[in-house]
């Protein structure tokens, strides 16, 4: 019988433990490509699909970058 792993950073696997902050890097790729090209993006968010638009993701980005 397999372990269940809740959180791929408690993986015995490096690759995998790696992959979060990878993972995570890539989402903000993604943030960064849709401000620049006023697009929106597409999540999932405890299994529900939302949908935000540039015009909220660049008050996001500049409400956390005034930090």
């Amino acid at each position: 019988m397999s372990k269940v792993i809740n959180d791929i950073r408690d993986s015995s696997d490096p690759d995998i433990r790696g992959s979060y902050d990878a993972m995570i890097r890539a989402g903000k790729s993604a943030i960064d490509l849709a401000i620049s090209t006023n697009t929106g993006i597409v999540i999932c968010v405890e299994g529900t699909i939302v949908h935000i638009s540039a015009e909220e993701l660049i008050k996001k980005y500049r409400a956390s970058s005034a930090i």
